[in-house]
């Protein structure tokens, strides 16, 4: 019976909130949102040549990997359920130019590996990008003419990419290049090459962020990049202006929406999942994954439990998965329980 003289229940009356904190059993029994294994997509990068695993110093514990390694880097992924593998290529750099044109190569460095993934490991997912930067000499996006990012003859171009990438086997197209149009132009041709079963898993809101440091260093663009990309990015400031972004990836027909970075961007993630009910994901990117791995390195966090932790608020986000270099780590803690 609640004691009328006792403060705490004249504050509280019945209401314990901590009724269902009280065990382990109780705490599991009412928790909303669970991560699973199924909310995973693992990017790696990948290099060209043979029996290649090259430790990337700016992201302790990924590394780049040449194509028959990533091969073995994808059936560890479909032993352990990562549903998909986002892949990035560091191209070698005698192949860069101005436009990015060995993107257009039927047998570069993404289309062999997906081609070599597919085959060795059908079932699993393999995510392309269209975007240049890992193809240009300038580190950007797109094509550069006389200074400036061109937006159309970008768009033009990533759209054949498109086509070839999934010519390749791949099951998903995401752009991340930020021009205007570039996910109708892709739907178009994918239709028109009869690639209507691809998806695109739109970056809808890629932001102008400075957490994207060590990927550049992991394709081989920091030392090339010419500028900023503040022209084609969204500005960190900008929550409306990202959601009309995204407004427009839908009209043109994506399929997924993406959001990157990632836990700096959980109100986007919300708002995307609320306004469109199209599945959202985002991108852990490396600068975060980079801050937990020196945190935890330097004995300042545990680790493990904020890693974990980072995932979970995705999915409370509204997040249907999320893009993490942590993804076969934490693979196997999720199969371990």
């Amino acid at each position: 019976m609640t004691d009328k003289t006792n403060p705490v229940d004249l504050i509280t009356g019945h209401r314990r909130m901590r009724r269902n904190r009280k065990a382990d059993w109780t705490r599991r029994l009412v928790q909303e949102n669970r991560l699973t294994v199924d909310d995973l997509i693992w990017p790696i990068f990948v290099v060209p040549g043979t029996n290649i695993v090259e430790p990337i110093d700016a992201m302790p514990g990924v590394n780049r990997m040449s194509i028959d390694k990533a091969v073995e880097a994808a059936r560890l992924a479909a032993d352990l359920g990562i549903p998909a593998l986002a892949t990035f290529p560091n191209v070698d750099i005698s192949l860069r130019d101005d436009t990015g044109s060995n993107s257009l190569a039927a047998n570069n460095l993404i289309n062999e590996t997906t081609r070599a993934i597919k085959k060795a490991v059908p079932n699993i997912g393999v995510i392309t990008d269209v975007a240049l930067d890992p193809f240009t000499s300038h580190g950007h996006d797109g094509i550069l003419r006389d200074g400036e990012i061109v937006n159309d003859e970008t768009v033009a171009q990533i759209a054949i990419a498109a086509v070839m990438q999934a010519d390749a086997g791949a099951d998903i197209i995401a752009p991340s290049d930020m021009m205007d149009g570039r996910v109708g132009a892709i739907r178009w041709a994918l239709d028109a090459a009869g690639h209507q079963n691809v998806g695109i898993m739109a970056y809808a809101t890629k932001f102008a962020s400075a957490f994207y440091g060590p990927y550049r260093e992991a394709i081989g663009t920091s030392g090339l990049l010419k500028g900023d990309k503040k022209t084609y990015y969204i500005d960190p400031a900008n929550g409306t202006e990202a959601m009309r972004d995204a407004a427009l990836d839908v009209e043109e027909g994506a399929d997924m929406l993406m959001v990157k970075p990632g836990l700096p961007y959980l109100d986007i993630c919300w708002r995307m999942k609320e306004s469109f009910g199209l599945p959202v994901f985002a991108y852990q990117v490396s600068g975060e994954y980079s801050q937990i791995k020196a945190a935890a390195a330097n004995g300042w966090i545990d680790g493990e439990r904020v890693m974990l932790e980072t995932l979970l608020a995705f999915k409370r986000a509204g997040c249907d998965g999320i893009l993490s270099y942590f993804a076969v780590d934490v693979a196997r803690i999720l199969a371990k329980r």
